[in-house]
């Protein structure tokens, strides 16, 4: 895109053809199974655009996409933004209760949502036919292309806007991002594509550097192998933390030339977990960090740094009083004014960590309210969850102050509290370890894997 994109707004839909649909025809971009090039993918966009304004949507509106991820959940993002309105991404996961709240703050003119959904529960990518509502005759709430709603990992969603210059600088970002999947290469999706790493990470970037699309076709370890296998070119794997478990526990039957590297986003990855994924793939697990608001931080997709990462391109990361703060020119918060959150071009992220002021690597050492004081001393509760998750027998676990050290643990098999005790006695020092162990079948994770961190859910996932 040669034009200045610095002031680009939703209402200037031309960036959509420039930098996301441009190129031959006959390309394929998407294989969900089935090949789709872009001449394809162009008419089919206009095709949606049609029947969206048809049923009012207008420039400068919105529109709310309540869908699975499928051919219709891109093909319909795309023609809202081709039509110049906003687009509200709402997880299919999402309660009816959930949703309403969402559409009486955000007041989409139309909605889109499935009318036939097919393929079963484990597909990646499903065959959905879609309809398309009005709901209200009033313009979009904000200026942004995009609208999201953040994870809620540790309390309730936030509402965040991205407006297309920014989506635009993202995507120009990744394109300098040494170690990502080049044109003519593929990415083998697995995190949705309604939050930041899938859509941005995924999609957009996917579609403007000419890197074939590819969802395995079911959520599976050998989905996943299969898909990397089905096509001679190389392929990076994009995903989070949970779907690494889901290739080791697959048996690789035969070598994987095609598999490049896989990429993970979400919670830093134990170094234990990416060694032994690289010995046992011969590829590099490369880590990401990122948020909502922004997108891509810094990356480290080679692995070299574990666990530091360098920042992207055009970011700039500083540390304030143990914490990471982001440049970010304006507020991505809709009708929220919170300067303990946004201030001065600075996104505070709530993140402790350090930057390192000779090589500006970046070190996440975990949540701000992750340190805590136990009888006067300082723990880190990121250290005693990371020799938990370390530990034989352990699958997950997350590690809060609830009225002293709590952890909840999810075993990988046969697993006692006893033995752990006696495992962490053996690892750490008296006053870190948990004053209370709960073994629990499954940690609760937001609709992105991450795992869940506010207390009450915690509770009601223990036994």
């Amino acid at each position: 895109m040669d034009r200045p994109t610095e002031n680009l707004t939703a209402q200037d839909p031309a960036w959509v053809d420039d930098v996301l649909l441009a190129g031959p025809a006959t390309d394929i971009c998407l294989r969900l199974p089935e090949a789709v090039d872009r001449g394809t993918l162009r008419q089919l966009v206009g095709d949606a655009q049609t029947r969206l304004a048809a049923a009012g949507l207008r420039p400068g509106g919105a529109a709310a996409l309540r869908l699975p991820p499928s051919l219709a959940y891109v093909v319909n993002l795309l023609a809202t933004w081709r039509s110049g309105a906003q687009a509200i991404l709402l997880d299919h996961r999402l309660t009816d209760h959930e949703v309403d709240r969402a559409l009486q703050r955000l007041t989409p003119q139309v909605v889109v949502a499935p009318v036939r959904t097919g393929g079963g529960a484990l597909r990646i990518f499903v065959d959905v036919t879609e309809g398309v509502t009005a709901h209200s005759a009033q313009p979009a709430v904000s200026g942004h292309a995009v609208i999201q709603l953040s994870s809620g990992s540790t309390g309730p969603s936030k509402v965040i806007g991205r407006t297309a210059a920014d989506l635009v600088a993202e995507v120009h970002r990744y394109t300098r991002i040494d170690g990502v999947a080049l044109p003519g290469e593929r990415i083998i999706l697995l995190p949705s594509m309604v939050h930041v790493l899938g859509l941005v990470g995924g999609l957009l970037y996917g579609l403007h550097a000419n890197v074939e699309l590819v969802p395995p076709e079911r959520l599976g370890g050998d989905a996943i192998l299969a898909a990397i296998r089905a096509q001679d070119t190389p392929a990076t794997v994009l995903g989070v933390p949970f779907h690494i478990g889901l290739l080791a526990s697959t048996r690789a039957d035969g070598p994987l030339p095609q598999l490049k590297r896989m990429t993970t986003g979400g919670e830093l990855v134990p170094a234990a977990t990416a060694q032994a994924f690289a010995d046992r793939f011969g590829v590099p697990l490369g880590n990401m960090y990122g948020m909502t608001e922004v997108g891509v931080i810094g990356t480290d997709l080679y692995g070299r740094h574990r666990p530091s990462i360098m920042p992207a391109p055009g970011i700039e990361v500083r540390e304030v009083g143990g914490e990471l703060r982001v440049s970010c020119p304006a507020s991505p918060y809709v009708g929220l004014s919170d300067p303990s959150r946004w201030a001065d071009g600075w996104l505070h992220t709530r993140d402790a960590g350090t930057v390192d002021p000779a090589t500006g690597l970046v070190t996440v050492k975990g949540r701000l309210d992750s340190q805590v004081s136990v009888g006067g001393l300082k723990v880190d509760l990121t250290e005693v969850e990371a020799t938990l998750t370390g530990l034989p027998g352990v699958a997950a676990a997350v590690v809060v102050y609830d009225d002293g050290i709590t952890a909840y643990v999810q075993p990988d098999g046969p697993l006692s509290e006893e033995v752990l005790e006696k495992l962490l006695a053996e690892r750490l020092a008296g006053y870190k370890r948990p004053r209370t162990l709960h073994l629990v079948d499954q940690l609760p994770r937001t609709t992105t894997g991450k795992l869940v961190r506010a207390v009450p859910v915690l509770r009601a996932a223990a036994p």
